[in-house]
This record gives structure tokens, sequence and C-alpha cells, in this order.
């Protein structure tokens, strides 16, 4: 059977994307107290942050995936760069960006923290295309 190889620096990358999980735990056990009536949140925030969860894990999840294959694109510089950590940067950006920008108290609406919702989708976008051109040119 073929072992997989990954680069030190991908192997490094997935190794601290693997240690965010347990924050991803955590705000599954937040979640659990927001759906009991535990955490008083107006229904706005009740949706980002059941958004900003699971964009946690999706992009964590993903993240993973991307960092086997961007060892595969024969990508190098800013572009390899840009595969490996596009998606981990949008993890932490995005989820983080449902959660700070429904911040405050009796909140019904994003404060001016949803930048971080934008910049982490360009880096989703940056992470997942020069992966996928990579790939698709090697």
């Amino acid at each position: 059977m073929e072992t997989l190889a990954l680069s030190t620096e991908s192997r490094v990358i997935a190794g601290a994307v693997l240690l965010t999980i347990v924050t991803i735990e955590v705000g599954g056990w937040f979640m659990t107290r927001i759906a009991s009536g535990g955490v008083p949140m107006t229904d706005f925030q009740r949706s980002f942050a059941r958004a900003g969860h699971g964009h946690a894990g999706v992009l964590v999840l993903l993240s993973l995936i991307g960092l086997l294959y961007a060892d595969a694109t024969g990508l190098t510089g800013a572009l390899l760069w840009t595969a490996r950590l596009g998606v981990p940067v949008a993890a932490i950006l995005m989820s983080g960006g449902f959660f700070a920008a429904s911040a405050g108290r009796g909140a019904t609406a994003p404060n001016r923290f949803v930048w971080m919702l934008w910049i982490g989708a360009l880096s989703l976008a940056a992470g997942v295309l020069s992966l996928g051109l990579g790939l698709l040119t090697a």
C-alpha cells in the first residue's frame, strides 16, 4: 500500500488545523446551551451562531482535504501558499465573523465586524481557485 507523503509545511498546517477542532467542540456545547434557552439571544444572533458553528466545521474539514491536494498541484511560491492557507484562513475569518458580527446584547443586525465574513469569503475563493486550477494544470 502506498503511503501519502505530505510536505513538512502541509503537515504542520494540518496539525494546527486539527487542534482547532477542540474549539468547534466547545462551540457545539455552546450551541446546546443556546438551543435549550440557556443563553438569551435574538433570532438573528441564533441564526448567526448556527452559521458560525456550521462554517467552522465544514471549512476545517475542507482545509484538511485541501492540504492533501495542495502538494499534488505542482504550484510554487505564493500560489502554493494560497492553495494551502486560503481555506484554513477562511475558516477562521468566516466562523469568527459570524460570531463577532452578531455580538452585543439584543443585536438584530450585523455590526461592523461583518467585514470578517467578506474577507473570509475572498480567502476561501482564492484558496479553492488556486487549488482547483493547480490540480487541473498539474
